[in-house]
């Protein structure tokens, strides 16, 4: 390479050059070789400082300045303008912080978790039911035939707004494909005063009520209709009937005849029910099958914890800002699936947390923004997820209740199982001294261990002297420290020391 060395007039070993770079000489470059060498000495100190473009971008090269193969041109401007040039669209911008005191973002936070309101990012978790769902009515239509689907499943999994967006997805489709839409008619059987009117319903759909047939019910002039192609709808007709369980309860009958309409000759009805009820495959699809009327089958299942937190995200996601801690929504998933699976009792409990933590602020004097916490949701959930014990300790008369923190005191760090009346009126005495209530008289006292020996939170013994007869807690002390969580009164009777 002795071309190479003769064009760089140094000793110093150089850099290799680009395989398309052309390397001028000293002299046609206009420059001497101690001017070349300054220059490179003073890009060498360049490339070494901080600021020097390499260190704004991992893809710099060391060599820079030298020709290196693939670098880009934009790193010889400013270390900040390059950064913002290669990664502006990689680097996530900020997002600007809650400000929980403003009324407005306060209220779009609440209307983004309820129950009632559609996200705007569509259902997700559902994708497979919907499918299905989408498939059924999609051959309905294209054969235009009429037919019958059970939608089945715990409250809460999405049923109604999957059914809902399937609606909307068959009109489309139809449109696309030039066939014509069918009607659409929804039901809700508890909004029924019998049962029975579900038929005058469809028959108003389809407007075909004629004086001649005032003598029919509306049952038999849908079967008259259904049976006659002269008579029959040309436009078929997709029939969501929701909360069918009040069918099922109330008159087997009815709910035969519903489905029996779909095996009728020239039917154009699409059948689709939504009810809670999983064990109705069980109860009625014998019967049904037997009248060769047995609908297509399609479950919800509860909603795992990976899906409760997806959902709960894809809902935040129209907040330009932060409102949960990442943990918080994750320890709401996760209690939740594991008891109900239901998403309306998620996001009801998000809500809650949310309250929770804006009456907190109007004890705080802090100005700051901050976010709902794990200690926020923990109580939320504390509220919705009580114990039926829990629920009627709170129920109970301020008194009871006292009595009970003073059973609390007594056993929560003692071996001890049993202890008497009137130790038991002394850990009373000094709760009701430390918390200035008036305390009740041994007699009066005696009479509220014993509705609570009724009610079976406590158990007394026989004894011919009140104050020795033997007490022993029938309920977990847990129960009652968690029935008064969050009550500043009643946390100030558990810490009394027992006696």
């Amino acid at each position: 390479m002795p071309t190479l060395r003769s064009a760089t007039l140094s000793p110093a070993p150089a850099a290799t050059p680009s395989p398309t770079a052309v390397t001028p000489s000293p002299a046609a470059a206009g420059t001497t070789p101690s001017s070349a060498a300054k220059r490179r000495m003073t890009a060498r100190r360049a490339a070494d400082s901080p600021d020097s473009p390499q260190f704004a971008s991992p893809h710099k090269s060391p060599l820079a300045g030298s020709g290196h193969f693939g670098a880009p041109k934009m790193l010889s401007g400013s270390p900040k303008s390059s950064r913002k040039r290669l990664y502006g669209d990689l680097v996530p911008a900020e997002r600007p912080k809650w400000n929980p005191r403003d009324p407005a973002q306060m209220q779009a936070v609440k209307e983004a978790l309820h129950v009632a309101t559609t996200p705007s990012c569509g259902l997700v978790c559902r994708d497979d039911e919907q499918r299905r769902v989408f498939e059924f009515c999609k051959a309905c239509v294209q054969q235009e035939r009429a037919g019958s689907l059970y939608v089945c499943g715990c409250p809460g999994t999405g049923k109604t707004l999957s059914i809902s967006k399937v609606k909307q997805s068959v009109s489309r489709w139809a449109d696309e494909m030039g066939m014509e839409t069918p009607d659409d008619l929804s039901i809700n059987c508890t909004n029924l005063g019998n049962t029975s009117d579900i038929f005058g319903k469809i028959l108003e759909k389809f407007q075909v009520r004629k004086k001649a047939s005032g003598k029919l019910s509306p049952l038999q002039q849908l079967q008259r209709m259904f049976s006659h192609k002269e008579s029959a709808p040309r436009r078929m007709l997709l029939v969501v009937v929701d909360e069918m369980d009040y069918l099922i309860t109330r008159d087997r009958a009815v709910l035969h005849d519903l489905f029996m309409l779909t095996t009728l000759q020239f039917s154009r009805c699409i059948l689709i029910g939504i009810a809670n009820a999983v064990d109705l495959a069980d109860r009625f699809l014998p019967k049904l099958e037997s009248l060769n009327c047995k609908p297509l089958v399609i479950t919800f299942r509860a909603y795992s914890k990976d899906q409760i937190s997806n959902i709960i995200n894809h809902r935040l996601k129209v907040l330009e800002y932060d409102v949960f801690e990442p943990m918080a929504i994750e320890f709401c998933a996760r209690k939740v699936a594991a008891a109900t699976g239901d998403m309306r009792k998620a996001l009801g409990v998000c809500r809650s947390a949310v309250e929770i933590f804006e009456s907190g602020l109007q004890d705080s004097s802090d100005k700051g923004a901050g976010v709902v916490t794990f200690d926020h949701m923990d109580i939320a959930l504390s509220k919705v997820f009580k114990p039926a014990v829990v629920n009627n300790i709170l129920c109970l008369p301020q008194h009871q209740q006292m009595v009970l923190c003073a059973l609390a005191n007594t056993f929560q760090h003692s071996r001890k199982k049993a202890t008497t009346l009137g130790e038991l009126n002394k850990s009373y005495i000094e709760i009701c001294r430390s918390t200035q209530v008036p305390a009740v008289g041994m007699l009066e006292f005696s009479n509220m261990c014993m509705i609570l020996s009724d009610q079976g939170y406590l158990k007394l013994g026989q004894s011919k002297e009140d104050k020795l007869r033997r007490v022993t807690l029938q309920i977990d002390i847990s129960d009652i420290t968690f029935a008064f969580k969050g009550s500043r009164f009643f946390e100030k009777c558990l810490e009394q020391p027992k006696f």
